[in-house]
């Protein structure tokens, strides 16, 4: 991971032949970009992942199913698939040439939210030990009644909102 390239955007999101190694600085007027995927099951819950303790942001804190950055080649989708097969063990071709559901712009950054539906049992799933070190279930308000104890990842409670609402509206790639 300290290894990854990341390849970076200008304000438009136009690909320039710039790259920064993970952990480097992101030089003024360029931006890479992070993806983060929710997996909906069809009872409308929320695979979550608890962060490992030894996680240098956010340890042991849950948070959505995954999250992490796309190196240099890759689109959003292609990360999107990467990183949650690579996280939690799901295969999930489909997120290749998926756009994401929205992007929210950051300091340094584009933030790539991608939403499938996908029934899966937690138990059977193959967890990234460095990186995830527990999934489960959890609803809408668990999961904010989570950010609120200081459990959860802390995003805005409008997010996490936003993520159902997404899911309940169809906008979710998987079953119709």
């Amino acid at each position: 991971m300290e290894n990854e390239i990341w390849g970076l955007f200008d304000q438009n999101r136009q690909r320039t032949d710039k790259t920064i190694r993970r952990g480097e600085p992101i030089p003024a007027g360029y931006y890479h970009t992070v993806i983060h995927v929710a997996v909906f099951s069809r009872r409308g819950e929320m695979l979550i992942q608890r962060r490992q303790p030894t996680k240098e942001l956010f340890p042991g804190l849950w948070d959505v199913t995954v999250g992490g950055s796309a190196v240099f080649w890759e689109t959003g989708g292609e990360a999107a698939m990467r990183e949650l097969e690579e996280e939690v063990g799901i295969r999930a071709p489909e997120l290749c040439g998926m756009i994401p559901v929205w992007t929210v712009g950051f300091t340094g950054g584009f933030d790539d939210y991608f939403l499938l539906r996908k029934d899966v049992d937690p138990a059977s799933l193959r967890l990234q030990e460095e990186e995830v070190s527990a999934v489960r279930y959890a609803g809408r308000e668990e999961i904010l009644s989570m950010i609120e104890e200081g459990t959860f990842i802390p995003y805005a409670p409008a997010l996490i909102e936003l993520l159902f609402h997404l899911n309940e509206r169809g906008s979710v790639y998987g079953w119709k």
